[in-house]
């Protein structure tokens, strides 16, 4: 069964984690362009994207409408009820779900994902949890090692390829 669903944890998976406010008191992140193109590639297959994150930030809601991600969750405490709800809605099973974190407040949605993946510097309980551990770190391409992982296992490469030809 294929990967339908990816859910994306922000701090520390779309960004390297670090919080930093400008003197304004605006949160300040850096997004890395090979995890968006990797997210558009996925959106522009079908498939579905949300981000269920426990911070609200401006910046990450307009990151995610930039990359027109349709279900985005923020401020969330209980991550594993906003996935269940959004499985419910999709109609989706476990088998259909893959889910990217990096600490301690995704373990709740692994339980509920057919496939997880950490990035290389999540917190080691984490990677001694998750399917896959990715050679990059958060905020530096994990998202789309994750999504190059989960399209040749789905078989789906030569699609994704031709999107950009």
């Amino acid at each position: 069964m294929s990967i339908e669903l990816i859910v994306l944890d922000v701090d520390g998976t779309l960004t390297d984690g670090t919080i930093t406010y400008s003197s304004s008191g605006d949160d300040i992140k850096s997004f890395n362009v090979k995890d968006g193109l990797g997210i558009d590639g996925w959106v522009n297959l079908g498939k579905e994207v949300a981000i269920i994150t426990g911070r609200r930030s401006a910046v990450i809601a307009r990151r995610a409408k930039e990359l027109k991600i349709k279900y985005f969750f923020e401020g969330i405490k209980n991550k594993k009820e906003v996935l269940q709800n959004l499985m419910d809605e999709l109609s989706l099973s476990k088998e259909q779900v893959a889910c990217i974190g990096d600490d301690l407040n995704d373990l709740s949605m692994f339980a509920i994902s057919g496939l997880t993946f950490a990035p290389n510097d999540a917190c080691e309980y984490i990677q001694e949890k998750i399917d896959v551990v990715l050679s990059a770190k958060g905020g530096h391409g994990a998202v789309r090692e994750m999504i190059e992982y989960i399209i040749k296992r789905d078989n789906t490469q030569e699609q994704f390829l031709k999107l950009w030809q």
